[in-house]
């Protein structure tokens, strides 16, 4: 049988042909199998958020009734839910119960400044006012609402700054702790929509002259947006960092952000989980000194941001020292929601330092004593107090396996107080947590 080139290139043909079909296959099983992945995380997202905004309805609607269902609302009009005086419904969910998040907070490693330099919770400004011991370049007003605890300070989109005169002068080592709310965000919010935080060289309504950092949180909701972290020294950026993030539902439900500044280390934490530890961004000590912020891109009346309990304290206590060498420490860093014992998440930063000093030495045994400050009766005070201190009792036990034996709890209610009752800093340093050696 005679062999021509062109018979050889035809079994050359059908052979590559037949090979390929296998990789060709394998390619597009590979694809199916990408996009059957795809399909099913869009699926579990969306049934996220839908019981996500099941959940918000039943708790934004006070007039409604809880057990009736309701077809879940996107976050409404601010013209339909804000009164005149700045009252209405807002989005919001509770803190997320302890037991739900035990590994979490094991964890969670945030420890605040010992020695409070300013506080605000805008208790004491006039709702519509701008906050009193604020200063800015664009506007904003104090407002309240009807289902979320408290007075909150709306910052307003544009391109003003807004910063607090009384800071002046930041030391090497200090924390900064806010709660954030938001209303409006939905799957057509910006991708440049932000919150900046920036420690500055000045009382300017800029960034800085020649020194400052800025930390850039994301609201955007159609994809997951980094947080951008930037240095400004001697007029130069040596950082400009984008670290990945995924933090949609978190700004959408009531948020605590907390900052650590060590010397030249910057961390970052959103609830309980640290997003940024960069240990050089901070590249000159004793140089910024101002606190300010930043909003930009949120569409004016729909996309709205408001803040809490501002709180800025110098250091990043030891408590574990202190316990040790002193015999007892201290803190106003353990919160609580208010007029109740359920601690906030944010605080077991401190309850793990205690944590440390028991399982070191099985020998210590400890008091602990929770105070109040004067809001509300004596009787009641020193209810909430006990109470308090037995939240921390049961913390102790549960999530970091503290035997119940080695733990006692007092409440003193409002009756040693360190400061005065009549200022929000003075408050804020009576709400506290003993811990005694005994």
């Amino acid at each position: 049988m005679k062999i021509t080139i062109k018979s050889i290139h035809f079994i050359c043909l059908i052979g590559f042909i037949l090979f390929s079909i296998p990789n060709a296959n394998a390619q597009l099983l590979k694809k199916l199998q990408k996009k059957a992945e795809e399909t099913v995380e869009r699926k579990l997202e969306q049934k996220v958020e839908k019981e996500t905004g099941k959940t918000m309805d039943t708790i934004l609607n006070p007039n409604e009734n809880p057990s009736t269902e309701k077809t879940p609302q996107t976050s409404p009009s601010p013209t339909k839910n804000t009164t005149k005086n700045g009252e209405g419904p807002i989005d919001a969910v509770g803190n997320t119960n302890v037991s739900d998040n035990l590994e979490i907070y094991s964890k969670f490693d945030y420890v605040p400044g010992d020695k409070l330099l300013f506080f605000d919770d805008f208790s004491q400004d006039f709702i519509g006012d701008f906050p009193s011991r604020w200063n800015t370049n664009a506007s904003g007003e104090v407002v309240k609402f009807n289902k979320v605890e408290g007075n909150w300070f709306e910052l307003k989109p544009g391109y003003g700054i807004y910063y607090i005169p009384d800071i002046k002068s930041l030391p090497e080592d200090y924390t900064l702790e806010f709660d954030i709310l938001t209303e409006g965000l939905s799957q057509k919010t910006s991708s440049n929509a932000r919150l900046t935080v920036y420690f500055s060289d000045n009382n300017l309504f800029d960034e800085g002259a020649q020194h400052y950092v800025s930390a850039s949180l994301p609201f955007g909701q159609y994809g997951a947006f980094d947080i951008r972290m930037y240095n400004y020294f001697n007029r130069k950026s040596s950082i400009s960092s984008y670290i990945k993030a995924d933090i949609r539902n978190e700004v959408k439900n009531q948020p605590h952000i907390a900052i650590s500044v060590t010397k030249n280390r910057y961390r970052l934490w959103v609830n309980e989980v640290k997003y940024v530890d960069i240990p050089r961004l901070v590249e000159q000590v004793n140089v910024l000194n101002y606190v300010k912020f930043h909003i930009n891109n949120l569409k004016d009346g729909e996309e709205r941001i408001f803040i809490r309990n501002l709180k800025l304290a110098e250091g990043g206590q030891d408590l574990r020292r202190e316990l040790l060498s002193n015999g007892k420490v201290s803190t106003n860093g353990i919160l609580f929601d208010s007029g109740s014992a359920n601690i906030q998440p944010q605080s077991y930063g401190i309850i793990r330092q205690i944590s440390q000093v028991l399982q070191q030495d099985a020998a210590i045994k400890l008091n602990i004593v929770g105070h109040t400050d004067s809001d509300g009766s004596n009787d009641a005070n020193l209810k909430l107090s006990k109470a308090r201190a037995e939240a921390v009792k049961n913390a102790l036990i549960k999530v970091y396996s503290i035997s119940s034996d080695r733990l006692q709890t007092d409440g003193k209610g409002a009756s040693a107080p360190v400061n005065d009752n009549t200022t929000p800093n003075g408050k804020a340093q009576n709400r506290r947590v003993e811990f005694i050696k005994i």
